[in-house]
């Protein structure tokens, strides 16, 4: 019994292993009778080891539910089964086939939930690319062999893949042709009278059409010219970033007119009379250099209309100006614009009055004190500026020791005892200040006493 499986690199021919794997071989055979399979993706393709398919909307998907067995009465159309309890099945493992050769097909089968021991399958299956792969052996139910079609086999084994084992160019399985079926249609089985067309789960799951023509196989010119399409996006974005469009998809001015190959004496006087003739011109400038102020030999003509500048395009070109044959173009340039629009925007938030970033006030912020404000003092200490609220103080505006002694606590404790302290200085200063003046007072007699009652008082204080 066989089945040929149209794939998107080639024909592949199974022969069947009824007689040893009855049920597995019915569950994949009717499955290709209601074209279970058509459209499925090739995956987890494990180069020189395997590949696996048989889910028929692809394990990556979110609304596949893994595939289903025959028993579970799944659409060909939709790929839903009617019975969600027998979409799965306990296949058959043939002791003696192992996974040995090179095209061995077998039924990707998951421990039974209830019973560790046992394994389950559904519709996906496995086919082997290289030999002795003994790791499978126990786990997928071997059930055919590919006997036609290993120039395919060898196509997907050199697929590009990305990290998951998906071709990054979509495989897939478009048509199951079946060349001998033996059973009998499990009862409620629906065959479809055609093959059908895709579901719409099943296509938005490509990534790059197996019939999509790669950029590699296209057109050169196509090529460059897509390549230079993508160079400009990205610089159109990287300057839409930066702040120097207003958009990536910003398109020129079309009244604006590009001269080049100009002779270097041509001013802009020179062209606005000589263009004027096509219409009315709003600015004609050259473009010089900026530190030595000589013409760059191009200029930009701005036409009141659009019209205009088309008929200096058509008329204009080749035109010898000065003893220099020039070459016009429309502009590709969106300075003015960007300056505009930049214009614009800062304009909501900056003053045009002066200041940083919009704050007239930053420019009267300096890091430092004036170098005048520091000449006159003797420690020249440098100050951080500060606004009026935080500003600090110097240190001849601190009040002395004196006066912070006579200062009033609000501590009742640190009252007394400031009372106590001032009282004792107090004391202190007085008594210095007597003893002064009686040295004074001595030295003024002659030696000891200043007069009379005062050698009176010494005497009567010694008795």
């Amino acid at each position: 019994m066989s089945v040929l499986i149209d794939t998107s690199v080639g024909d592949i021919t199974i022969d069947l292993f009824v007689d040893e794997a009855p049920k597995a071989c019915e569950n994949f055979l009717k499955l290709c009778k209601i074209k279970y399979y058509n459209y499925s993706p090739i995956y987890n393709v494990q180069p020189n080891f395997s590949f696996q398919s048989g889910d028929p909307i692809g394990p990556e998907s979110k609304d596949t539910d893994g595939g289903s067995s025959v028993w579970g009465l799944p659409d060909g159309l939709s790929k839903k089964a009617k019975r969600p309890e027998r979409m799965t099945f306990k296949p058959e493992f043939i002791r003696k086939r192992k996974h040995t050769d090179r095209g061995t097909v077998s039924l990707a089968t998951t421990p039974s939930p209830t019973n560790p021991d046992e394994r389950l399958a559904g519709s996906q299956f496995i086919v082997t690319l290289g030999e002795n792969l003994d790791l499978l052996d126990g786990k997928a139910a071997i059930f055919g062999e590919v006997v036609e079609g290993f120039d395919a086999l060898t196509k997907i084994n050199g697929a590009f893949v990305d990290d998951k084992g998906r071709p990054l160019k979509d495989i897939r399985i478009l048509h199951t042709v079946i060349l001998d079926d033996p059973f009998d249609d499990p009862e409620g089985l629906v065959v479809p009278p055609s093959s059908p067309v895709p579901s719409a789960a099943q296509l938005a799951t490509v990534r790059i059409a197996y019939d999509e023509e790669l950029e590699q196989d296209a057109d050169p010119e196509a090529m460059e010219r897509l390549r230079r399409e993508r160079e400009a996006r990205a610089q159109a974005l990287t300057l839409e970033l930066i702040g120097d469009l207003p958009f990536a998809d910003v398109t020129p001015p079309e009244q604006v007119l590009f001269v080049c190959k100009l002779n270097p004496v041509t001013r802009d006087e020179d062209l606005e009379l000589i263009f004027s003739r096509f219409g009315k011109i709003l600015s004609c400038e050259v473009i010089r250099d900026k530190k030595t102020g000589d013409s760059l030999q191009y200029a930009f003509i701005e036409f009141a209309s659009k019209e205009d500048c088309e008929r200096a395009y058509f008329k204009m070109q080749g035109v010898l100006i000065d003893d220099h044959r020039i070459h016009v173009d429309f502009s590709q340039s969106v300075s003015k614009l960007a300056d505009s629009w930049r214009d614009t925007t800062t304009s909501k938030t900056a003053r045009r009055k002066g200041g940083f970033g919009g704050v007239a006030g930053l420019e009267k912020k300096t890091q430092y004190r004036d170098e005048g404000a520091r000449e006159g003092r003797r420690n020249d200490r440098y100050g951080y500026v500060f606004d009026r609220g935080d500003r600090r103080r110097d240190e001849s505006d601190y009040p002395s020791k004196d006066s912070r002694t006579r200062s009033r606590s609000k501590s009742p404790r640190r009252d007394r005892d400031h009372r106590r302290h001032r009282s004792r200085d107090r004391f202190e200063k007085d008594s210095g200040r007597d003893r002064r003046r009686r040295d004074e007072e001595r030295d003024n007699d002659g030696g000891r006493y200043r007069d009379d009652r005062h050698r009176d008082r010494h005497n009567r204080s010694r008795y």
